[in-house]
């Protein structure tokens, strides 16, 4: 499969789940309840606004699209592969319940596995892991990745009990490292960030999901996570790539102008009179460091040029906003930019989403 010649792999593609499916791989109690109360759902909402508002999409977009749907949708694009994030369980650390999210987490896959990754090798998964209950999350990991075949995990980057910089994450990285796998923090669930009582919907839309991908990743950075588990690859989805960038210039100033005591050398690990900056560019060099963006981003060249080519990997983010015609436009506008090199294309388009979902291809 090629898009008028050109390989693209897709990093971040969306089920639309099944609910009463995904019950069907959960215990007894379960389907149990959801027999007896079919308004039953496995998920917590979103969040306030997210699916009750009203706002229209473009044609197509958040259809429910099955596994045959996403087929048509690879062969009319012209998609070699595309690793397939969830939609409802964006708000999976939303979940109090640890029994509940451990069971939740294990229904999911085992549906994802036996629905998508069953139906075609195109299709690659990332699990969900009950963070909630950490060393079940460690388990889950370690089956999803040996048993089910998939490429690691999702982690949300809102909705959470605490920054995912936190040390109560850490045996999850510690199973990544040992598994080398990819772990893709991803947004969607969009309260708690100062955005409310804001409406209309659009700029919680807009701002949420870089709000939380930069309070991840500030997590990570500063509490270390890349110095610790050099062998994790972390992912930060359908942000864009403005955030990243503005990542790069406070970060710098602040932590020059805020010197944190740290006796027990509990954060980061600088190189002398080495930037923050210059520490994340070393980490997106080593491979550790991805960024998910779209082919119509109006900074990608300017990204490229501050950053490199190293950690952009398209997403299409089908079938949320967007359509197949959305998704042809934008993979043309990106063939078409001329501040971007060949090879910069080619990073961007396919692989970099070999190097972080462990893909395998030419010359990797």
């Amino acid at each position: 499969m090629a898009f008028n010649g050109y390989t693209i792999i897709d990093g971040d593609g969306h089920v639309i789940e099944d609910t009463k499916a995904i019950i069907e791989h959960m215990p007894q109690a379960y389907r149990d309840k959801y027999e007896t109360h079919p308004f039953f759902n496995p998920f917590p909402p979103l969040d306030h606004l997210h699916s009750s508002n009203m706002h229209d999409f473009p044609p197509g977009a958040f259809n429910r699209v099955g596994p045959d749907g996403w087929v048509d949708f690879l062969e009319d694009v012209g998609i070699e592969t595309s690793v397939l994030y969830t939609t409802l369980g964006l708000a999976f650390g939303k979940i109090v319940s640890r029994d509940w999210a451990i069971d939740v987490a294990r229904g999911y896959n085992d549906w994802l596995y036996h629905t998508y990754m069953k139906r075609s090798p195109r299709f690659k998964g990332m699990a969900l892991v009950p963070l909630q209950e950490p060393q079940a999350a460690v388990e889950e990991l370690r089956r999803a990745v040996k048993e089910l075949g998939m490429c690691g995990a999702i982690l949300p980057s809102t909705g959470i009990q605490a920054n995912l910089g936190d040390q109560r994450y850490w045996p999850i990285y510690e199973e990544a490292n040992k598994l080398r796998c990819a772990i893709g923090v991803h947004g969607g669930a969009h309260e708690n960030l100062g955005l409310d009582d804001l409406s209309p919907y659009a700029p919680v839309h807009a701002l949420g999901h870089p709000f939380g991908q930069m309070i991840s990743f500030a997590g990570m950075v500063f509490n270390g996570v890349f110095d610790k588990f050099p062998n994790v690859k972390f992912g930060f989805l359908e942000g864009g790539v403005a955030w990243f960038l503005v990542c790069l210039e406070r970060f710098d100033r602040s932590w020059e102008t805020h010197i944190q005591h740290d006796p027990q050398k509990r954060f980061l690990e600088l190189r002398p009179k080495e930037k923050i900056s210059e520490y994340i560019a070393r980490h997106v060099d080593d491979g550790r460091i991805f960024v998910g963006c779209e082919g119509e981003e109006p900074d990608i060249a300017h990204a490229v040029r501050r950053i490199g080519n190293k950690p952009w990997v398209y997403s299409s983010d089908f079938p949320h906003e967007v359509n197949n015609e959305f998704c042809k436009h934008e993979i043309n506008e990106m063939l078409k930019n001329k501040e971007l090199t060949a090879a910069d294309k080619a990073a961007v388009l396919h692989g970099n989403a070999r190097r972080f979902y462990n893909l395998g291809g030419p010359g990797l």
